[in-house]
């Protein structure tokens, strides 16, 4: 593991060298490894995670502020107007606010500027794969709010984590806002859920945002926004290839296509072949065949019920403290401690 640091003002942010392929592959690499894999399945796919880039993460950003994309007002309405229960549930204990998957920290601010307006301890422990992102986010935070020590980690979030418990040996409480929990299967959040609980003490909180089943339409509306941006998003993916890989995608080829699953519950997202197409990938040293309107499977967005929630809560070791709500109850924010035996410590 390698790190680097850059530092300004009181708030640094590391960037740590790690995850599956540290051994012997470079993150390069491990992108066209993932890419190898994806499009020479039967069903093709690529990883939502490979969408953020700096240009994919501002278009994130960009898409957090349409109207159609209710999630981010609906988490943004429960950070504002129930700061008191978080603040509440927390406690006074000093500790380290560790967020995950962390982006620009709109939301996150609110929550910041509530935790230290109710004179609570802690350190700011952002973690996020895009390092233009959290170099944005830590020089923001230094200037918003200068006595408050801000760590950032760009990192997988395990390895963050890790980096994390080998050096302050504080309570956590992580948060995972945004509905990103539901770009994992259901077996998915399982696994990267216990995980969590491992690399968390007995009493840990943990703060998760779920988007709620609701009606088709929303999230159809959500998930295909009249400006394109969403679109542009996800297309994103095949520049990113292009760019870093030395791809061959026409984009024009490409169209992105959201959908919900009534079965799983899901918002799926596509790229879909719009003619029967050839594409080399100089990195790889492959050509991948497109029939007409074949799909690129990009993304997954499952959407929960509270049965749901709690449920995956008891299977993974956690206990539910609250759901917080916003007035429409489109989206909560679940807080959970983790359980187990005291004189275990971590497990």
């Amino acid at each position: 593991m390698s790190e680097r640091t850059s530092d300004k003002a009181g708030a640094s942010y590391k960037v740590i060298d790690s995850g599956d392929y540290a051994d012997s592959f470079d993150h390069k690499q491990a992108f066209a490894l993932d890419v190898l894999v994806g499009l020479s399945e039967t069903r093709k796919t690529l990883s939502s995670k490979h969408f953020y880039d700096e240009r994919g993460s501002e278009l994130f950003r960009t898409i957090t502020r349409l109207p159609e994309y209710y999630l981010s007002n609906c988490e943004l309405e429960i950070l504002e107007n129930q700061k008191q229960q978080i603040i509440d549930t927390v406690g006074a204990e000093p500790f380290n606010l560790v967020e995950l998957g962390a982006g620009f920290g709109r939301k996150t601010k609110i929550l910041l500027k509530d935790l230290l307006d109710g004179g609570l301890d802690f350190n700011y422990v952002p973690i996020d794969i895009s390092e233009s992102a959290m170099k944005e986010l830590v020089e923001s935070c230094s200037e918003l709010f200068p006595k408050l020590q801000t760590t950032g980690l760009v990192s997988e979030y395990f390895s963050g984590l890790k980096w994390l418990n080998n050096r302050h040996q504080r309570r956590n409480v992580v948060i995972f806002l945004g509905s990103s929990i539901g770009n994992f299967t259901h077996a998915e959040a399982r696994i990267f859920l216990r995980n969590l609980w491992s690399s968390l003490n007995n009493d840990d909180l943990t703060v998760i945002g779920f988007d709620l089943k609701k009606d088709i339409e929303l999230l159809l509306a959500a998930y295909n926004d009249s400006r394109g941006v969403t679109a542009e998003f996800n297309l994103n993916v095949l520049r990113r290839i292009n760019e870093e890989l030395g791809g061959e995608f026409d984009l024009s080829k490409f169209r992105h296509f959201g959908t919900y699953d009534v079965f799983s519950g899901a918002m799926e997202s596509y790229l879909v072949s719009l003619e029967q197409q050839t594409v080399y990938i100089k990195t790889i040293g492959r050509t991948f065949e497109f029939a007409p309107w074949e799909p690129i499977h990009t993304e997954y967005s499952y959407k929960y019920l509270i049965d749901d929630i709690e449920r995956l809560a008891a299977e993974t070791g956690f206990c539910v403290e609250e759901h917080l709500f916003d007035s429409r109850r489109y989206f909560a924010d679940s807080i959970w401690r983790a359980r187990k035996e005291a004189s275990n410590g971590k497990s």
